[in-house]
């Protein structure tokens, strides 16, 4: 179980203090590496070159140091949606960005989703409350304002956006999670720069021909 209140003070240590960076660092690079977000404490200290009593100096425990990397992870994309919402575009640029944007950011950090179900859903509400507040509450707002931006210009039919995140965030995660199980069901490689870039192009005609109006006039991609 995860006590959000003995480690609330540890949990911004990481950019601060380059121990608890580079256990962040190893964290990271150990789940891409395995596949796996089930990497133990001593494995990450290891591959970090310290102690592993370091990770309850810096976290408070293991599911600590968890949540810190996935609030790193996911700060820069929650920034940049902010940005992006401000830029004198059309919804439908917007979205062609952001779906690349989400895509590309789940490509570099390929264990995202695991974490994210595992913290929303393995380690009580104080954890899930966490998660929310940093990462699906942020998206699902950035969804309903460019959805509804894109339907006061014209260009979106009316789009749920809790099915909306559902299908974008769901679709990533089977490519970066999922693609494991295909590779042993039907021989499929791993994901490369050009598959992240095909699934771009073809995340972009999916969705955005689901979303856009009859009416909308029709847009070159980027």
């Amino acid at each position: 179980m995860l006590h959000l209140n003995t480690i609330a003070s540890h949990r911004h240590a990481a950019g601060k203090n380059s121990t608890a960076d580079k256990l962040l660092v190893a964290a990271g690079e150990l789940m891409i590496e395995r596949n796996s977000i089930d990497v133990s404490l001593s494995d990450i200290a290891h591959k970090a070159g310290v102690n592993a009593a370091l990770v309850k100096y810096h976290f408070g425990n293991k599911d600590g140091l968890l949540l810190a990397l996935l609030e790193r992870d996911a700060a820069a994309e929650m920034v940049n949606l902010e940005i992006l919402m401000a830029q004198p575009m059309s919804a439908t640029q917007k979205m062609r960005l952001h779906i690349a944007g989400i895509i590309r950011t789940y490509y570099q950090f390929p264990y995202m989703n695991r974490l994210i179900h595992y913290l929303l859903h393995e380690n009580g509400n104080e954890a899930a409350n966490e998660v929310s507040k940093f990462f699906v509450g942020p998206l699902l707002d950035f969804h309903r304002r460019l959805l509804a931006e894109g339907v006061a210009t014209g260009e979106f039919r009316p789009v749920d956006p809790v099915l909306f995140y559902t299908s974008l965030i769901g679709a990533c995660d089977h490519l970066f999670f999922g693609r494991h199980t295909m590779g042993r069901a039907i021989g499929i490689g791993p994901v490369t720069d050009q598959v992240c870039r095909d699934y771009i192009q073809h995340m972009e005609n999916l969705i955005l021909h689901g979303i856009l109006s009859s009416t909308a006039p029709s847009t070159a991609p980027a």
